[in-house]
């Protein structure tokens, strides 16, 4: 079903406002904080709606909504405006990756620890031939979403598990210049909370995958060029 406008307004609002905050959106606050032109009682009714069709779900003791991995999926795909990476920054990372070029482990380790530094966030390269690269795990505790020990156990200890990595970045097709799992989209019920977002990148004759982990609200505006600048510059560098 094709959303309306309005509730293509509405459903972006909730999405902006949830990343910022990283809490259930009411009608109230969309009123005050956002030019919808519409009372809080049709926001209410049109909130109904988009719960109805997927995009937003209702937490247990909140009045608010949350948006669904659908609905991010949704929004990435067709309503972000991406930031544009300034020129000086990709002319700091390509600067600081330069000396190691002709060395694809220190080269993708450089790069991964680069992303961690520079997203402020968990940071994760895994290659076809089983080399797993991570930088940035103290990053994911600032997310209020991994106070919850048993994700946060499970995210740290898949660290150590290459062939889980690999085998998400191996179902991307194409040639998109970057890939997002999100949600049910994991193998594995206790990453429901979670994204992956990464790019692709091809190094001295092996395939990989670079990108960050963190909650499925990330700074999408943000960290989308980003990881992809990371993917073409590792793909670039390693020629």
């Amino acid at each position: 079903m094709n959303l309306s406008d309005r509730q293509i307004k509405i459903l972006k609002a909730i999405i902006e406002e949830y990343i910022e905050s990283a809490q259930a959106v009411g009608s109230e606050t969309l009123e005050k904080k956002y030019q919808l032109s519409v009372s809080p009682a049709t926001i209410r009714n049109e909130m109904v709606q988009l719960t109805n069709l997927g995009y937003l779900k209702k937490p247990h003791k909140s009045a608010g909504r949350v948006p669904t991995p659908m609905a991010l999926k949704y929004y990435v795909s067709r309503l972000l405006e991406q930031e544009v990476m300034p020129v000086s920054e990709e002319v700091s990372v390509k600067e600081k990756m330069w000396n190691v070029r002709h060395q694809r482990q220190e080269l993708i380790s450089e790069a991964v620890h680069t992303l961690a530094e520079r997203s402020k966030s968990l940071a994760v390269a895994s290659a076809d031939d089983g080399q797993l690269f991570y930088a940035g795990s103290a990053n994911i505790l600032d997310y209020p979403e991994f106070f919850d020990i048993d994700l946060t156990r499970a995210v740290l200890a898949h660290l150590d598990r290459s062939a889980f990595w690999q085998d998400l970045y191996q179902r991307s097709v194409g040639n998109d210049p970057f890939y997002l799992i999100l949600g049910e989209e994991f193998p594995e019920e206790i990453f429901f909370p979670c994204s992956y977002l990464y790019a692709r990148f091809n190094s001295n004759g092996h395939s990989g995958a670079i990108g960050i982990v963190g909650p499925y609200r990330l700074q999408y505006r943000r960290l989308i060029p980003m990881v992809t600048y990371f993917g073409e510059l590792l793909s670039e560098l390693g020629r």
